[in-house]
């Protein structure tokens, strides 16, 4: 018993790194030609699933179920950390007339279609199903429709770098999106009891629980917010940040577990709240998680795409899943630009904001299991029919929803507006940010000469060079000062006798991180940069102070994109 027991451990670990190694090399090959990463993962799950080669099978992914959970903590905490209560103050009106808008949108478009797919399939004898059971069917897949997934759109996001007005509201979209899904399911609930006939429940008591689950959650998460934020206050080795900020995702998710409460809306409400009670100290945490996290998502999407099946469908379910789609995409794009229309969203918002929500995955199959519990019996077929319905355009929804949400954040021009100075360093090479007017020493310069180069000038050092104009050496500020203090004849010195000779050089085509990193190696502030190996032709000198105010002054310039929603 104890072999096999090892022997089943060793498999899946085995399978994790599979999984881990497949789901990064797919990304970046879907990243390749243009796709989002998490395309990739999903991708490669499917491939690695029951659908084609079965290395992940039903039992392994149940066995996974925990993790699967800790990983939408994780993307939960991490998305409530943008939820800052000065922009929900601001435009807290804003969103909740955006997310009635394409919520609603969404319920009414595949509400009706699908209400009337049903009568038209039972007219042409492709289903048996009576009016009261299409409208019961239509109104649960219309709930379900209004639910959008966040972890894979706001993955997309976070890939892309991207910060502005579109991206502000689809963060929070996807964050109270699955709330009023929640509460429409229970209003639908009572209502297609009634149709089938069984329901005992009133409207009222359908109502009260999703308050109540959404309630719950949020307190859970905010006590633990509290708390982590009382730890981290008191917290004297940094070190131990990590630790206690993912101890108090595994404690939000396993508690909400416990009380049957929904994890995601816990988790978001403790990266909210730890957020909101300290913006500079959560900073911290906030980054140690984002930098333990990459593994977190590869192997969760991995195991959403091994999740998903290509099975042989009859006609009819799979007209229900085309109208089931269409009304949803359709109702999102329409909701959420009429919403934002009157709420005077931004054009970008109003263009845009639409097809960012297309992604579906947990909540949405979740509610459809539950839903499809309302069927039994004679009707236990129709049941099984909503569970297919959402998981076939879920496998759809999840592959499409990704790439139009990059495409949304470049047409909108907030990718790239979110990245630090290591981020952006990162695409540049030398060549990009050397001076196209560069200041020169000639060799034979007297020191007066050089003296009046270093008023006339901002910079601390500059490049020798001889009468060829070949690069000789350097000249800063304290090799003079030095000469000025030690040496009586200093007014008969040149820029030759002051200049110290430097071995180490950049080329055009360098990559601008390569080559900060070599002159930190070597402790060296400035660099000349060559043409070619063979030349010693200077075309540009590089200073580590002037790159690095460029940059700020290159992530202000973009951050102003993202300042407001005028």
């Amino acid at each position: 018993m104890e072999h096999s027991l090892e022997s089943l451990h060793l498999n899946l670990l085995l399978l994790m790194g599979i999984a881990l190694f497949g789901g990064t090399l797919g990304a970046r090959l879907f990243k390749r030609i243009h796709f989002p990463q998490v395309v990739g993962y999903i991708v490669i799950g499917l491939i690695f699933g029951e659908s084609v080669l079965s290395l992940i099978d039903h039992k392994t992914i149940e066995m996974m179920s925990p993790f699967n959970f800790f990983a939408l903590g994780v993307i939960g905490f991490m998305i409530g950390g943008e939820l800052k209560l000065s922009i929900l103050k601001k435009f807290g009106r804003q969103f909740m007339i955006i997310l009635l808008a394409e919520g609603m949108g969404a319920f009414i478009a595949v509400s009706t279609l699908t209400f009337l797919a049903g009568l038209t399939l039972t007219h042409f004898g492709l289903i048996d199903l009576s009016w009261r059971v299409s409208l019961g069917l239509a109104l649960l897949l219309g709930a379900i429709s209004s639910a959008t997934a966040p972890a894979a759109t706001v993955d997309v996001l976070w890939e892309a770098r991207a910060g502005g007005p579109l991206t502000t509201s689809v963060m929070a979209l996807v964050a109270m999106d699955d709330g009023l899904a929640l509460l429409l399911y229970g209003l639908c609930t009572s209502i297609s009891s009634s149709l089938f006939g069984g329901g005992e429940a009133s409207l009222l008591h359908s109502l009260m629980v999703p308050v109540v689950e959404m309630g719950g959650s949020i307190l859970v998460g905010a006590s633990c917010g509290f708390v982590l934020n009382y730890c981290l206050r008191r917290l004297k080795d940094k070190d131990n940040a990590l630790t206690f900020t993912i101890g108090a995702v595994f404690l939000v998710i396993g508690g909400t577990r416990l009380l049957a409460l929904d994890p995601i809306l816990a988790s978001m409400s403790l990266g909210m709240t730890l957020v909101n009670l300290a913006p500079r100290r959560s900073t911290s945490a906030f980054e140690l998680v984002e930098k333990f996290a990459p593994p977190i998502y590869v192997l969760f999407f991995v195991l959403v795409g091994a999740r998903m099946k290509l099975d042989h469908m009859e006609l009819w379910v799979i007209i229900f899943a085309i109208v089931y789609v269409l009304g949803r995409t359709g109702g999102k794009i329409l909701g959420s630009r009429f919403g934002a229309g009157w709420a005077k969203a931004p054009e970008s918002v109003r263009k845009y904001l639409g097809i960012c929500l297309f992604s579906q995955a947990g909540v949405a199959i979740g509610l459809s299991i539950l839903a499809s519990q309302q069927f039994t019996g004679e009707l236990a077929h129709v049941g099984q029919t909503i569970v297919i319905v959402v998981t076939a355009s879920t496998f759809v929804v999840q592959l499409v929803g990704p790439p139009c949400v990059k495409l949304a954040v470049h047409k909108a021009g907030e990718a790239g507006v979110n990245i630090n100075i290591e981020d952006l360093i990162a695409t540049y090479m030398v060549k990009d940010v050397i001076g196209k007017e560069m200041v020169v020493v000639d060799e034979f310069a007297p020191l007066s000469r050089v003296l009046d180069i270093f008023s006339e000038n901002d910079a601390l050092c500059y490049p020798v060079v001889s009468a060829e104009k070949q690069f000789v050496g350097i000249v800063a500020f304290q090799n003079i000062k030095d000469a000025l203090t030690k040496n009586d004849l200093h007014m008969l010195l040149v820029a030759h006798d002051l200049m110290e000779q430097l071995d180490e050089c950049a080329l055009m085509e360098d990559p601008l991180q390569d080559t900060l990193d070599r002159m930190n190696s070597i402790q060296l502030d400035y660099m000349p940069v060559f043409e070619s190996g063979e030349s010693r032709r200077l075309i540009g000198f590089l200073d580590r102070t002037r790159v690095m105010h460029a940059m700020t002054a290159e992530i202000l310039r973009r951050g102003r994109q993202s300042e407001s929603f005028a």
